[in-house]
């Protein structure tokens, strides 16, 4: 037994090792895209759903024409990042060819003017890649990406992918998808650690303090990186984030800028600015919106009506039509959607004093 024992630390020792020399490898290439290269305001832009497309049935379901009216109106509005298919992009439900699509409009409409990271999330790191590699050729800046999670990954194994798939792309630079319940755990703090010695991942969308977000764990995680990932916050955590971290938080990832970019994007300017008297003062005005969207208060029940519950919330809002959410993720309880709905209702309602404020032009639809 204890030989055993010695003989399972001599591989996990030897598999360290051989990561690190990978890692030194990958070192000498750089993605076109740095971490010192991206600040502001990350508007993740959902994918919109034709109406009546809420069944098996459904092909062809992506409204194209709604897709590049929002990327217009966020870039014109002066979003700095635009992300896309993650969960209420319709990362998980969507066919391939539809995600393309998409991610074709997308990439066309911003044109260069934001950097564009297209999802390509899937349950296995060689098709992970071989998205990667279209979405490149297509001329997406970098890839939004979660890991594999058909089964958890442990803490060498996260590593392994997030490597390979900066071996595979090394110009292409990723932003991280730390979301615990979607990927069967947080990245741990030695994962960040080895992440931020790969110099293709530049930023993380780091979950939220109703995902359990605290002052302590992000501390942590920051020292771990040593400044090589942002490691932002949603956009009704980061005047708090900001105030603790002026340097370190110098951006958000928003599903606000989709309900009406007006609110965030004028916390934006007052937290770059230090006029933190006027940021605490939206950010409140942004929690308010938010105070109904986990229902009953649990972050576990929201989870399981995401995509439902944030699609509904951006139609609430007027700004864009999300349309329905695809199966499997398209049932939801009354009580809830009613929720979600007032949670937009707010949003608009700040959109549109902030609008007004600035005197910057209401793009509803």
């Amino acid at each position: 037994m204890i030989f055993l024992t010695r003989k399972r630390r001599e591989d996990r020792v030897s598999d360290t090792k051989i990561i690190d020399k990978e890692h030194e490898a990958i070192s000498m290439k750089f993605p076109k895209i740095s971490a010192r290269d991206i600040r502001g305001v990350a508007s993740i832009v959902p994918t919109p759903v034709k109406e009546g497309c809420d069944n098996w049935r459904a092909t062809d379901v992506v409204n194209l024409a709604e897709a590049e009216r929002v990327v217009k109106a966020q870039v014109e509005a002066g979003v700095d990042l635009i992300w896309t298919n993650g969960t209420y992009g319709e990362g998980a439900s969507l066919l391939w060819e539809e995600i393309r699509q998409f991610a074709e409009v997308v990439i066309g409409t911003a044109n260069k003017k934001v950097p564009v990271f297209i999802g390509a999330t899937t349950l296995n790191t060689r098709e992970t890649i071989q998205r990667g590699k279209v979405l490149q050729e297509m001329g997406a800046d970098g890839l939004f990406l979660g890991r594999p999670m058909w089964c958890a990954l442990d803490q060498v194994g996260m590593v392994q992918f997030y490597k390979d798939v900066a071996e595979a792309l090394p110009e292409m630079p990723i932003v991280v998808y730390d979301n615990a319940d979607a990927f069967k755990g947080k990245i741990p703090n030695a994962v960040y650690a080895e992440l931020a010695k790969i110099p293709q991942i530049v930023a993380s969308k780091y979950r939220a303090i109703s995902a359990g977000l605290s002052p302590e764990s992000y501390v942590s995680d920051l020292r771990a990186v040593k400044g090589n990932i942002k490691l932002w916050p949603v956009e009704a955590d980061w005047f708090f984030a900001a105030k603790w971290f002026p340097e370190e938080a110098d951006g958000c990832w928003s599903p606000g800028a989709c309900c009406g970019p007006a609110p965030i994007l004028q916390m934006r300017d007052a937290i770059f600015s230090r006029n933190m008297a006027e940021a605490e003062k939206i950010a409140k005005d942004i929690a308010w919106s938010y105070e109904t969207m986990l229902p009953e208060g649990s972050f576990e029940i929201f989870n399981r009506y995401n995509i439902q519950i944030e699609k509904i919330h951006f139609n609430a809002a007027g700004y864009m039509n999300c349309g329905p959410s695809l199966p499997p993720y398209h049932l939801i309880p009354d009580k809830y959607r009613r929720a979600a709905e007032e949670a937009g209702t707010r949003w608009k309602t700040i959109y549109e004093k902030y609008s007004k404020a600035t005197g910057a032009r209401v793009a509803a639809r």
